[in-house]
């Protein structure tokens, strides 16, 4: 199986020889009198991920920067040809960056006119397989019913504009002037039918979580701590 680096460079190799006119091997720089240009992968680096809002992972992006070169004179008509390409827009981003001494001292040539092309290069993640199912479903249905309570503080002094929010639901409202409020769409479950309705009070630069009784009375007093 040919990894992500491979193919970026085999596709890189494949368009420098048709935008050469010359064969382009993938290889280090060389001293060759004849000329030719040579492709190879110097450094892998990081770009920007994208997120994604499914279930599936989104591929690992990265950059795979290649040196292209030629070795004397008769190299540099390709080199300009490769130039020419790259700069108008070609497959890969244009760096000119390439004149480092100690780069060529590592690669044991004499430093030469040359390129840097980024190629943007990919690996794909599988999605994850969810296991099979092996029991039959079991639906239950929740009954849904409306909580009214009253928030107070205090005194019993109605608390109006506290947000009262069911915990572990998108469900919210606010008190009115006498600090009362209504919940539409409470799940309630018959087979636990004592537990308790967890809500959230938001106000006075405070929250406070509270556990309310289903079975309680109609109307539901809450009492804001101070």
């Amino acid at each position: 199986m040919t990894g992500a680096i491979e193919t970026a460079v085999a596709d890189v190799a494949t368009w420098l020889t048709g935008t050469a006119g010359e064969s382009v091997p993938v290889g280090p720089p060389r001293d060759d009198p004849a000329g030719g240009l040579t492709v190879w992968p110097l450094d892998l680096r990081p770009a920007r991920q994208t997120a994604s809002g499914g279930t599936a992972r989104e591929p690992y992006r990265f950059v795979v920067r290649l040196l292209v070169s030629g070795g004397g004179p008769a190299a540099l008509p390709a080199l300009d040809r490769v130039l020419a390409a790259a700069a108008d827009g070609g497959r890969a981003e244009l760096v000119l960056a390439a004149g480092d001494p100690a780069l060529w001292r590592a690669l044991g040539v004499a430093p030469r006119p040359a390129l840097l092309l980024d190629v943007p290069a990919r690996i794909d993640r599988p999605t994850p397989t969810a296991p099979p199912v092996r029991q039959p479903l079991h639906l239950r249905q929740l009954d849904m019913r409306t909580l009214d309570g009253r928030v107070v503080g205090p005194q019993d002094q109605p608390l109006a504009a506290m947000r009262v929010e069911l915990v572990g639901t998108a469900q919210a409202t606010e008190t009115d002037a006498a600090g009362r409020f209504r919940l539409v769409g409470v799940p309630h479950d018959p087979d636990a039918p004592d537990r308790p309705v967890r809500i959230r009070l938001i106000g006075r630069g405070r929250v406070h979580t509270a556990e309310l009784d289903p079975a309680g009375d109609d109307l539901v007093v809450v009492r804001a701590p101070d």
